[in-house]
């Protein structure tokens, strides 16, 4: 199973700190922001890793993070995407990388407190299709929104005036190697990009889609309210794990 990282954008909702920046190179507590999925994908045991860029900023990454040695890594890929075409075209670029394998791929802004080893084993042992990973949020009408019956997930509205539940899909995703035929089939939408709630509402027509409730916390910090609740998160949890001392 092999990790992509989508991690373009312009990260137009934290400007001027994007202006000089990558915003998943922005620090969260004591690590920046795209340290968190690196180490997530290589604690649950992938580590054939690509990561998708853009902007302007494209080559800190390599400058920051090289060939990976200081998660264990031999190497990373990179590709770059050009444009800003949305999050299902970013995950288009990495059909090469996959050859033909099952992905877990994380937004590069997403903050996961628990490892995803079970998960990942778990999605290993499904016969085909996607997996997606739900968190209850006190404003899910930020993020695509699932609407259930009968416990089953029936479609996903994305960014909903009126959420149908109180759930969001997180940034943190598995897929089959059919999903990038599905995107080649996508059209882009009303902001001009290619959705993953498009490819996540195929699988479910399809119903090959399962889902998971995302134990720990889980942030995304796409937003400088989410960036500093990423921040907070992250130092609790390190004073809780007795590895940051308050002087």
């Amino acid at each position: 199973m092999k990790g992509i990282i989508l991690a373009g954008g312009l990260g137009s909702r934290l400007k001027p700190l994007t202006c000089i920046t990558n915003k998943h190179l922005l620090p969260i507590y004591n690590k920046p922001m795209i340290y968190y999925p690196i180490e997530k994908l290589v604690q649950a045991g992938i580590k054939d890793i690509l990561i998708v860029s853009g902007g302007t900023f494209a080559g800190d990454f390599l400058m920051l993070l090289g060939n990976g040695k200081e998660f264990g890594l031999k190497h990373i890929n990179y590709t770059y995407q050009e444009g800003q075409g949305g999050i299902a075209e970013a995950l288009g670029l990495a059909e090469h990388f996959s050859e033909g394998e099952k992905v877990a791929v994380i937004l590069g802004d997403n903050i996961i407190e628990n490892d995803i080893t079970p998960y990942v084993n778990k999605f290993k042992k499904q016969d085909k299709g996607a997996k997606i990973f739900l968190k209850k949020v006190e404003h899910p009408g930020r993020f695509g929104v699932p609407r259930f019956k009968d416990k089953k997930i029936v479609s996903i509205d994305e960014k909903p005036n009126n959420p149908k539940s109180q759930y969001a899909v997180t940034g943190l995703y598995m897929y089959d190697p059919e999903v990038f035929n599905i995107v080649k089939t996508l059209k882009p939408s009303a902001r001009g990009e290619l959705e993953i709630t498009d490819v996540n509402n195929r699988y479910i027509k399809d119903g090959t889609m399962s889902y998971e409730i995302l134990k720990g916390f889980w942030s995304d910090a796409g937003t400088f309210e989410s960036l500093y609740k990423s921040n907070e998160l992250i130092r609790k949890k390190l004073i809780k794990e007795k590895k940051l001392k308050i002087k």
